[in-house]
């Protein structure tokens, strides 16, 4: 549910914004909203799953998903709809961490972990193909618009609720109280940048878009100096910094942000560029991404059997994502002129994305103490959501400004979309090129 609400909202944002008359900022709010606030609760989620039982917070996070699902659905503003999906994602934050850290502790053999975080992963596959074809088929379908692909989750969450309730085992950690103190740092600190990101050019830059922005770099200080202070006294910090002694987890973790700043931007810009560019319809537009998601789950799948080969495939999938998004840009215009043209790109970047993803989050989480597993899970799931905000808000601030810019200039439609969407991927090359290369350090930290 996690995954899929963050594919589906993609492929229907066109059609939420044209319903709702919202701007492009609210727009990527829609999107970003969720991922930010996910981003901003997980370390905290996973504390207090270590605090009071993971079952007890899993639970607790999807009854909230469930119920804000049905406030996204029923929501008659733009407004209202992003304050909904913000509760999304703080709900999401209690249910996630909940799953690594169960995943990391019961699974203590290296290849059977690997196993394990490989279904992970195909979950995840399966859930980005689901949001892509069942948000197609729902707003194609056109029976209330885009608001069935919140709804559906309604009765999918209860189902959930009843089975966890069945088969899930209470569980907890040896942790002493919550950083309140902490978590309030965290959260301003990361809404200070990727807030401003997002709506400063929709808002012209304004003179507080910028004070917000300046004001990011003391607030991340400060959390920084309060959690190193914490974590010399062992004063039940909210980010133990004793796990960034470990280099391996240091760089697996910047390239875990950097590779979650390319994947769901890039479903965000094309369903723009397919649907508000080109005029595809919305399930057109999301039989376009099918083929990435099946190549996604398969490399996924084949990822978690080759677990003794996990250092080659982090690096393979790098270079794959560099080709891969190189090779969109370069070829943008011919694309455009050709919509099935992307298919074997999709392929490309699936197996890639796939043999990349799953042994990257097994070899960050299997890397640290048991006794870490819940902190270690936050902050990779952190840098999951906080990289997918920072993505939305990059990408498009260079995607609508260069449809915006070029529009004005006289450019047609699926010219202005396509230039904005070949802009936006150079910075998803550069980036996947300074991914690889933290792969490739977190391997000889690793060996």
């Amino acid at each position: 549910m996690a995954i899929m609400d963050a594919f589906i909202v993609a492929i229907a944002l066109p059609s939420v914004r044209v319903d709702l008359n919202a701007s492009f900022g609210e727009a990527q709010l829609v999107v970003a909203a969720y991922t930010l606030s996910y981003a901003v609760g997980l370390i905290t989620g996973g504390r207090l799953g270590d605090l009071y039982g993971r079952k007890r917070m899993f639970m607790t996070g999807l009854l909230a998903f469930t119920l804000a699902s049905l406030a996204c659905g029923l929501a008659p503003t733009p407004r209202l709809l992003i304050a909904a999906r913000v509760t999304q994602g703080l709900s999401a934050a209690l249910m996630f961490p909940q799953v690594l850290s169960w995943m990391r502790i019961t699974f203590t053999d290296p290849a059977e972990r690997a196993r394990a975080f490989a279904a992970l992963g195909l979950t995840q596959g399966l859930g980005s193909l689901a949001g892509q074809i069942v948000g197609g088929l729902i707003v194609g379908a056109d029976l209330w618009g885009w608001r069935p692909i919140f709804l559906i989750n309604v009765p999918v969450g209860l189902l959930a609720l009843v089975l966890a309730a069945r088969v899930l085992d209470e569980s907890k950690a040896h942790a002493q109280r919550l950083d309140l103190a902490g978590t309030a740092l965290s959260a301003v600190a990361l809404s200070l940048v990727l807030y401003p990101l997002i709506q400063g050019r929709e808002l012209g830059w304004p003179l507080w878009v910028l004070v917000m922005l300046g004001l990011s770099v003391p607030a991340m200080l400060a959390f920084v100096s309060h959690q190193r202070h914490k974590s010399r006294y062992d004063d039940a910090p909210l980010m133990d910094t004793r796990l960034f002694a470990h280099r391996a987890f240091v760089a697996g973790i910047m390239a875990l942000f950097l590779l979650c700043t390319l994947m769901l931007s890039f479903f965000f810009i094309l369903a723009f560029l397919l649907q508000a560019g080109l005029g595809l319809s919305p399930l057109s537009a999301a039989l376009v991404f099918v083929p990435g998601a099946v190549a996604y789950v398969t490399a996924s799948h084949v990822a978690g059997r080759c677990a003794a080969q996990a250092r080659v495939m982090l690096i393979a999938g790098g270079i794959g994502l560099v080709v891969g998004y190189g090779g969109m840009a370069v070829m943008h215009g011919w694309l455009a002129g050709n919509p099935l043209a992307f298919v074997p790109g999709m392929l490309w970047l699936g197996v890639s994305n796939g043999i990349l993803f799953t042994p990257l989050l097994s070899t960050i989480v299997g890397g640290v103490p048991t006794h870490h597993a819940g902190t270690a899970s936050g902050i990779a799931s952190t840098m999951q959501q906080a990289g997918s905000a920072f993505g939305i808000a990059i990408a498009g601030l260079i995607f609508f400004g260069v449809v915006e810019a070029m529009r004005h200039g006289g450019a047609t439609q699926a010219e202005a979309y396509a230039s904005g969407f070949a802009a936006a991927l150079a910075y998803n090359a550069v980036a996947a090129a300074v991914m690889t290369g933290l792969l490739a350090a977190m391997g000889r930290a690793t060996a």
